[in-house]
């Protein structure tokens, strides 16, 4: 069996993909962090999801995957440019843009601000979304130091997108009345 540990990272630092050695506190880290807590999260909303939207725990064990993807990336910044993974990238967008208008149709229209909430798994998707929203900012602030592809930006702003319609959708499934926003 692999250990987990590996004795290398005790004073403060870690290695890159390559074997390049950086700060934890380095921002491509803290990105990378925040692109694996985004994941955890997801991981969350996955164990609220009950039976009948099996289909929404499929897409989410997908975008598990490219998170992955994306973090392995991020950690190798030699295959930020690779032709393969952007492609992958772009497709999923589409699919995600697709996706948003399906359970879209599906859902009351929105008039309102909400409160993110709901129930297990709505709640979880909608922290997820927050998370995301801050991997996005992590990495627009990586692409000012370091070159960043546009195709990852896109891809985390539509996944907000979509973990936002998908927290409205299983709450929505769930019979859970959304809450407006009250500007007092």
């Amino acid at each position: 069996m692999v250990k987990i540990y590996t004795r290398t990272g005790d004073k403060g630092q870690t290695s890159l993909y390559g074997g390049k050695r950086v700060s934890k506190s380095s921002l491509r880290i803290e990105t990378i962090g925040t692109v694996d807590e985004l994941n955890s999260a997801i991981g969350a909303a996955i164990a609220g999801i009950r039976n009948k939207e099996l289909g929404i725990r499929k897409e989410l064990e997908k975008i598990q995957n490219d998170l992955f993807t994306i973090g392995a990336v991020l950690a190798s910044p030699s295959t930020m440019n690779n032709e393969p993974i952007t492609n992958n990238v772009k497709i999923r967008v589409i699919h995600f843009e697709k996706l948003i208008d399906q359970l879209t149709k599906k859902l009351p229209e929105l008039r309102n601000f909400i409160l993110p909430g709901g129930r297990r798994a709505g709640a979880a998707l909608h922290l997820a979304r927050s998370i995301c929203r801050r991997a996005e900012r992590r990495l627009v602030e990586l692409s000012k130091k370091e070159t960043v592809p546009n195709h990852i930006f896109i891809y985390f702003n539509r996944l907000s997108d979509l973990l936002f319609t998908m927290a409205r959708f299983v709450n929505y499934q769930e019979k859970q009345k959304e809450t407006i926003w009250q500007n007092k």
